[in-house]
């Protein structure tokens, strides 16, 4: 081995399979099926190829300004190959995100609704807890149809989008956080309205993410909604709480 490389961490292929081999034994250990946490450790490697990806651009824009130092000749040359890196390392990226949310069970039918995986669920669990907490506090009016709900939000998205969603959520929040906080202040806990069937949602950690459905894809949510047999009023109070403040 090269002296110079000594003193850099390396992992090579084997080393990061026993690797993973040892978390799943270990999440098995736990309770975890063995498919959903295949599922998590993919789309974590996946995410570890997008922002490398997203690094390497970065550092792309950057070094362009310190090539052209050195020449045209040179800085496109260094451009080009570094950019054709960036191509390759955002294929590799997309592919293994593909794996990760195609890893269950064969494709569904067409036109058959994709089923929402455990994974998914509790995903999608993790990501709207904390932006309801940022708003407002824990109510007892919260529905006991939390799965429902999120299994409703989760089939207006193939599995692609639903390993996304968790930064989908977070940017309507960021976007939206003058108006969620009216929202909550106006009917969530401690509010004058706040014993009302009507805004049960609003009680909720799955209101932030019916909201952002009800922006992005109303059909689609109405449609599975009705499907899931949820009651209509608390899809309209939300949606009436909401417009009112708009």
């Amino acid at each position: 081995m090269d002296t110079a490389d000594e003193g850099r961490p390396r992992l090579d292929e084997a080393s990061v399979l026993n690797a993973k081999r040892t978390l799943l034994q270990l999440l098995a250990r736990a309770g975890v099926y063995t498919g959903d946490a295949e599922e998590l450790i993919g789309l974590v490697e996946a995410g570890a190829l997008a922002l490398a990806h997203t690094e390497v651009l970065a550092h792309l824009e950057a070094g362009r300004t310190a090539s052209e130092d050195r020449g045209e000749e040179y800085a496109a040359g260094w451009s080009g190959g570094a950019r054709s890196v960036s191509e390759v390392l955002g294929g590799i990226a997309e592919q293994a995100l593909l794996r990760a949310v195609t890893a269950g069970p064969g494709e569904d039918p067409a036109g058959a609704r994709s089923p929402v995986r455990r994974a998914e669920m509790e995903r999608a669990k993790v990501a709207v807890t904390p932006l309801y907490l940022s708003f407002s506090e824990v109510s007892e009016l919260d529905p006991e149809v939390t799965e429902q709900v999120l299994g409703a939000v989760l089939r207006t998205m193939d599995p692609r989008r639903r390993a996304g969603y968790p930064g989908v959520l977070g940017e309507f929040a960021s976007a939206h956080r003058a108006r969620l906080e009216r929202l909550y202040a106006r009917y969530g806990p401690g509010a004058p309205i706040a014993v009302h069937g009507r805004y049960s949602l609003i009680h909720s950690p799955t209101g932030v993410a019916v909201l952002e459905r009800l922006a992005a894809a109303p059909s689609a949510l109405r449609e599975e909604w009705d499907a899931a047999e949820l009651p209509p009023v608390w899809l309209d109070g939300l949606r009436s709480a909401w417009e009112a403040l708009g």
